[in-house]
């Protein structure tokens, strides 16, 4: 049976069991047990999560982490030129040492208001909107498939899915992720079951 790998943060973990029910008989679904983290952490550990592992396609995004920013300071945990850096970096080593296929996925809406009345810093829509677009342009450079769940998100009504801290999802919310991911991920196995 073939294999997926699921590389994110606790989005990623909220929806992966849902993709792996999905590709049940299709694919084994396969994640680190730990968060991603910000794209510096997913760049530091690509040898152990992917480059050291086989897999028909990798499924993978970072973000959420880098935009975080302490209240009333502006800086992001990773500022959006560092960001490109890694991101430009983990594809580079992909391209040239990773055979299967890669999908980067966008990072997912947030809610700012809740996310600063319930959290102990700022995560806000512009900068999600600033690091979706960087990562999307290099992604295009790189020629990778794009799964689109910030679109996915805000067809379904982040409103109707998000928690109250404005980034984490219910569990239909994940349902909705993840069985986009699956969908997005079934065109490149081969036992597709379509």
């Amino acid at each position: 049976m073939e294999r997926v790998i699921l590389i994110g943060d606790s989005i990623r973990m909220g929806y992966q069991e849902t993709v792996r029910r999905e590709l049940e008989g299709v694919a084994e679904v396969w994640g680190p047990a730990r968060n991603g983290g910000d794209s510096a952490n997913v760049r530091a550990h690509l040898d152990e999560w992917v480059l050291r592992e086989t897999a028909a396609v990798l499924h993978i995004n970072c973000g959420l982490h880098d935009i975080k920013k302490p209240f009333d300071s502006g800086l992001a945990q990773v500022p959006l030129d560092e960001y490109e850096a890694n991101v430009r970096d983990i594809f580079s080593r992909l391209r040239d040492r990773w055979p299967g296929t890669v999908v980067w996925t966008t990072t997912t809406p947030v809610n700012e208001e809740l996310h600063h009345r319930n959290k102990g810093f700022d995560r806000f829509e512009a900068d999600v909107a600033a690091y979706n677009a960087a990562a999307l342009s290099l992604a295009r450079e790189f020629g990778l498939e794009i799964d689109d769940l910030f679109a996915v998100m805000t067809a379904a009504g982040p409103a109707d899915h998000l928690n109250e801290d404005g980034v984490h999802f219910s569990p239909a919310g994940y349902e909705v992720l993840g069985r986009a991911v699956a969908a997005a991920l079934r065109p490149y196995l081969t036992g597709n079951g379509t």
